[in-house]
Order: structure tokens, then sequence, then C-alpha cells
């Protein structure tokens, strides 16, 4: 089996719903982009507050990994 190299990269993706469809949000868009994608691992989540104090986003910060080639 030949050896394989993968590379990491931080997104953070958004959604006014869940941290859920955040998460969902930023694989999907790395998809789009990116071929062989591996693990997608959160990092963190935070919320973003309006002036009232509620949340008004969900944010999720995640570590990819995806297949590296030359």
């Amino acid at each position: 089996m030949a050896e394989s190299v993968y590379k990491v990269i931080q997104l953070v993706g958004t959604s006014s719903e869940s941290w859920e469809k955040a998460a969902a949000a930023a694989v999907s868009k790395a998809s789009s982009s990116l071929r062989d994608l591996r693990v997608a691992e959160v990092a963190e989540l935070d919320v973003v507050l309006d002036d009232e104090g509620g949340v008004s986003a969900y944010r999720a910060k995640l570590n990819v990994s995806f297949k590296y080639e030359d």
C-alpha cells in the first residue's frame, strides 16, 4: 500500500439555525472545491449575539483533512 499525505485546513461554517447546519455548510462548501475530503473534526462551537443578547448565528470551527496531491 502506498503512503499518503493529508493536509488539514480550518474552516468556519455559520447558520442561523444550529451548529449542525453550520458544520454541514462548511463541509458542503469545501467539497465543491476540494477532492478526497476525509475527516472533519469540530474544534470549536460559538454563537454570534444580537443587540438584545439573543443568538443571531451559530458558528462551527472545523479542522478538515483531504488527501494532498502534488
